[in-house]
């Protein structure tokens, strides 16, 4: 445990009570965030002439060295065992220094920003993967007739490919929540200080720059007082582990013997240990089921903020491994879907189904209203007493006839038609009703090929949008790093440091 906020107005703590509130196991992921706010705080420091010059690179030194060191795990989070590093190697007079003009309040919010913007970058890259399989998998089913379900009950017949593009849709509204919340991540609260920033005559906007920042997180309150940076970006989680679930769910039912739609590929299954015969859905019943852990990782952490009062309190420590937990769920997921959907087999023939299903009726009630000038609800009510009286007789709709249609119309609704056997068998081919279907968004294949070229433009955008901000986060470590070099002599062993040091190993 950490002894340097101890001596002074208090006492040593009790080694439960440093256990109990220690974050230092979830704080590791946040080692390279923490020393490159060290680094940028330094400069700044130097900068500003608020630092002797003669310790700015003490510090710089210290801090390089602890990228490559094992850290005190037992401090009592990762900025306490930083600053030790730092005090033990550049000394106390040099290294009592490095905490001027900031807080671990205002450096906490920076560190778990700085982490969550790679975060969710590794995220959109992962929805988008997501996505290219989508469209390239729809683009082999574009004429692959299937049925689809309201209330599970068979509906209407559409195309795979339509399918798949309803949640390539879902995905792409889940990348834009991504990137809208992306932008709000990408403030910096550092020289918030502990809630009211400092007498020093700092320059926030120098340190948020050198940290790759697009901005501040200016009002000091705000700044280290908030988290719904944390609680938006579960929320986002939220909502893809849900449109993921209500995929994964589908795939399952379509996937038993009952349904009949797809087959999953055997390497995402299991067997029963009793019953040979059984196929089990394994991977997407996981899937569901982690859903709710995001679900209820969002839950736990929105009800932990939700009566604090202002500025920073302890209960902030125990949401940042709930929004870690949310991330690498639904990463997890999505990678599932992404190997599994290019080994999904889909089942063509749905001729006799769509027959037996009556899945031609609305098609039937809305020829009735183009071509013989029925009435939209008197032909809803015909067609609804033919599907009935075929239904009684044990037939499907491959068995309809003139003169079952005319005698329906008949009793219910006291009008003779004379529809012709030819437009009654035009019907009964699923994919004549799917072609039928040529309204912008729906499933015939022509709209269906042009939704994709649509999709896979827009996904290219995407990808540039993710490379750019790639890009940038990267100039600024790089930028970074040549400012700290600049501060040591060309060909010494720190500058060296630099340059091999391994900073994810920490």
């Amino acid at each position: 445990m950490s002894k340097l906020l101890r001596g002074g107005r208090l006492s040593p703590v009790r080694e439960d009570v440093a256990k109990f509130t220690s974050s230092m196991k979830n704080d590791i992921r946040l080692s390279k965030a923490v020393i490159d706010i060290n680094k940028a705080h330094v400069i700044m420091l130097m900068e500003q002439k608020i630092l002797k010059q003669s310790d700015g690179p003490k510090l710089l030194k210290a801090l390089v060295k602890c990228s490559s060191i094992k850290l005190d795990a037992s401090a009592e989070d990762i900025h306490m065992a930083v600053e030790e590093a730092v005090l033990k190697d550049a000394g106390e007079t040099a290294g009592g220094n490095l905490h001027i003009a900031k807080s671990r309040n205002d450096q906490a919010a920076t560190a778990i920003r700085m982490e969550l913007r790679k975060e969710l970058l590794n995220l959109m890259r992962a929805v988008a993967h997501v996505q290219d399989h989508l469209a390239e998998v729809a683009e082999d089913h574009v004429n692959t007739v299937i049925l689809e379900y309201t209330h599970l009950q068979p509906a209407q017949p559409v195309t795979f490919a339509h399918y798949l593009l309803s949640h390539f849709a879902a995905l792409e509204r889940d990348l834009q929540r991504i990137q809208s919340a992306y932008t709000r991540v990408n403030l910096c609260p550092l020289g918030a200080g502990a809630l009211a920033t400092t007498s020093f005559p700092i320059n926030r906007d120098r340190t948020a720059e050198l940290l790759g920042f697009n901005g501040l997180a200016e009002n000091s309150i705000d700044a280290v007082g908030s988290r719904d940076f944390i609680t938006e970006t579960i929320a986002v989680l939220t909502l893809i582990a849900v449109n993921l679930s209500r995929f994964a769910e589908d795939l399952i039912i379509w996937g038993s013997p009952d349904f009949g739609v797809v087959e999953l590929p055997d390497e995402f299954t299991s067997t029963s240990s009793i019953m040979p015969q059984k196929k089990n859905p394994e991977v997407l019943e996981v899937i569901r089921a982690r859903a709710s852990h995001v679900l209820g990782d969002f839950m736990a952490s929105a009800a932990a903020v939700k009566s604090l009062p202002s500025t920073y309190n302890l209960d902030f420590q125990e949401i940042t491994p709930k929004l870690w937990q949310s991330i690498e769920n639904v990463r997890a997921s999505l990678n599932m879907f992404h190997k599994l959907l290019p080994k999904l087999k889909v089942t063509a023939d749905v001729y006799d189904k769509a027959n037996a299903s009556f899945v031609a009726a609305t098609e039937l009630a809305n020829m009735l209203v183009c071509k013989y000038n029925v009435p939209f609800r008197t032909a809803h009510k015909v067609v609804g007493a033919l599907v009935k009286s075929l239904i009684e007789a044990k037939l499907t709709y491959a068995d309809v006839t003139p003169e079952l249609l005319q005698k329906a119309a008949k009793n219910v609704a006291g009008i003779k038609l004379a529809v012709t056997a030819k437009d009654l068998k035009a019907l009964a081919n699923p994919l004549a009703l799917v072609e039928a279907c040529k309204v912008k968004g729906g499933p015939a294949p022509v709209e269906v090929k042009k939704a994709i070229e649509l999709w896979k433009k827009k996904l290219f955008l995407t990808k540039s949008n993710i490379l750019q901000m790639d890009k940038e986060l990267e100039e600024a470590e790089n930028k970074l790093e040549k400012v700290v070099k600049s501060y040591f002599p060309v060909g010494s062993c720190e500058n060296a440091t630099l340059k091999s040091s391994n900073l994810e190993d920490v």
